[in-house]
């Protein structure tokens, strides 16, 4: 006996996907979940050209060659759009080819943060800003040549060592220094020299010498 199927051409569910639709979340194992506008549910991955993080409600573009082979592709619209996180596994590089240039701007606060190191390296630097705060717990550097300028410095230490081959310090104005004891030794000459000088104790002035010339 002959079987004769009422349907000789049985329709066939489309092989590839291409639904927009809401996501709902994460699983424990990285997949993430969608629901479409007709309510049906899909499981998928994220794409590694997705860089912008998809969140719970963001709508979402979900693609594939089957429904076992799903991708989030792209973040269509955000749920929250005041906040975006650029994120990526492993390792990232920004490259400009040819000689381009990488520009990161902010309108309000830049902010750049490394776990454990952050290296910068250039041939040259130039840094401009209005008022800076720095603060480190161990700064090191190695400088072959340094020029400082500006109107007035002020430094706060407990201890401070200066340690150079020659020293050459000029003060159109007035030179004060206020310390407890000061100690000044020369391992050949001292010379004190004014116009007008003037060495005065409260109790002790002592001068030794093996010789001692006045005048």
């Amino acid at each position: 006996m002959n079987v004769v199927s009422l349907h000789p051409n049985p329709p066939r569910e489309p092989s590839s996907v291409h639904v927009l639709g809401h996501l709902l979340g994460s699983t424990p194992d990285g997949q993430w979940t969608v629901v479409d506008e007709s309510g049906a549910t899909w499981t998928c991955r994220r794409a590694a050209s997705c860089l912008l993080r998809p969140e719970p409600g963001d709508t979402v573009l979900v693609s594939g060659p089957d429904r076992y082979r799903l991708y989030l592709i792209a973040v269509v619209e955000q749920a929250e759009a005041s906040a975006s996180c650029i994120e990526a596994a492993g390792d990232v590089t920004l490259t400009a080819m040819t000689g381009g240039r990488v520009s990161l701007e902010s309108s309000s606060e830049l902010r750049l943060h490394g776990g454990r190191m952050l290296n910068l390296a250039a041939s040259k630097a130039t840094c401009a800003v209005t008022e800076m705060d720095f603060c480190a717990q161990s700064t090191e550097a190695s400088v072959g040549h340094l020029r400082f300028f500006g109107k007035a410095l002020e430094s706060v230490v407990d201890r401070m060592v200066h340690m150079a081959r020659t020293a050459l310090r000029i003060v159109d104005e007035t030179d004060q220094l206020r310390a407890g004891h000061v100690d000044h030794e020369a391992r050949e000459t001292v010379r004190v020299h004014g116009r007008h000088t003037v060495v005065t104790g409260q109790d002790l002035v002592k001068v030794d010498s093996a010789q001692i010339h006045m005048g």
